[in-house]
């Protein structure tokens, strides 16, 4: 496994990734906005950024409007997982409609679990604009979905799974690169 990506480094990582969203916010001044992370680690990212993105009163930018969705109905594997299918809270009280919202996910690869967030969301209502923040671009597409913000790329580095850990959910801050399996 390469070394992880924790302490000051994660928190140069992090800096990126809220600096990235920060500029989207900003260009957007004048307009209603949310934050929407995809469970179980982005919507953590999605608190984070919230607390983080105040105006100058000290107030959120995104007005409160912090959700988290659960995407598993909305997967395209669900019948391969079967009874192992863990179904949580879809936890949005807000109305989405017109409203420009960032949605968080910790780790893109694939794209599936994007495809199946922007289903849930557009399931809620219809968004102004979906902006997508990703702490972690792994690369290894398999939809036409690109990140509007990146905190790190690893694209182009060898390895496996990349294992996000968080202070709200796993006690530390942490990015992993897994090495991949080899038969043999």
């Amino acid at each position: 496994m390469r070394s992880p990506i924790e302490g000051e480094a994660f928190a140069e990582v992090a800096a990126a990734f809220v600096r990235g969203v920060g500029e989207i916010v900003e260009a957007g001044a004048g307009r209603a906005w949310a934050v929407v992370g995809i469970k179980s680690r982005g919507d953590a990212l999605a608190e984070r950024l919230a607390a983080a993105l105040t105006d100058a009163s000290g107030a959120s930018r995104f007005g409160g409007r912090v959700g988290a969705l659960d995407v598993t109905l909305y997967r395209d594997d669900l019948s391969e997982l079967g009874a192992r299918a863990q179904v949580r809270a879809t936890e949005v009280d807000f109305a989405i409609d017109g409203l420009d919202v960032v949605l968080v996910d910790d780790v893109l690869m694939t794209g599936r679990s994007v495809r199946a967030a922007l289903e849930s969301l557009a399931d809620l209502g219809r968004a102004r604009r979906v902006w997508l923040a990703v702490l972690v671009d792994r690369g290894g597409r398999e939809l036409p979905i690109q990140p509007d913000v990146v905190g790190v790329d690893l694209s182009g580095v060898a390895g496996g799974r990349v294992a996000v850990s968080l202070v709200e959910a796993d006690g530390v801050d942490r990015i992993e690169l897994e090495e991949e399996a080899r038969d043999g």
